[in-house]
């Protein structure tokens, strides 16, 4: 099989961020799509040409020419690669819509660690919930 023409490299634990990538998991079935749990004790960073803090930071896509997409750019490359969000990466570009589009990215990459997180059956990492 071939290497997926996007990697999306995602915080398993967020529910939102899992939700989203488990409907893009559903839209997309051709194998175009790549998807990383950055929240996974053996992820490392390094490896996908990475820094650790900053794909914990912003959101993080990775083209298969090497190519790494971060913030809110990244969000557009996925929506781009599903069928029934194309409309929101076309929103999303126009001029007049961009910088209110950079501020919400910007508030949720603040927010996002502070939401409630999924449950893990086990867990090893310093990212995982409290019981």
């Amino acid at each position: 099989m071939n290497a997926p023409q996007l990697t999306i490299f995602y915080d398993g634990l967020c529910q939102l961020c899992s939700r989203e990538i488990d409907m893009f998991r559903r839209r997309v079935t051709d194998g175009t799509l790549g998807y990383v749990d950055i929240s996974l004790p053996e992820f490392d960073a390094k490896s996908y040409g990475l820094d650790a803090a900053a794909v914990h930071h912003s959101m993080h896509v990775k083209r298969q020419s090497g190519e790494i997409i971060t913030g809110v750019d990244a969000l557009i490359a996925m929506w781009q690669s599903v069928p029934g969000f194309r409309w929101m990466a076309w929103l999303t570009r126009k001029w007049w819509l961009r910088p209110f589009a950079n501020l919400g990215y910007v508030i949720f990459a603040w927010v996002r660690p502070k939401l409630p997180k999924r449950a893990r059956a086990t867990c090893d990492t310093g990212h995982c919930p409290t019981p």
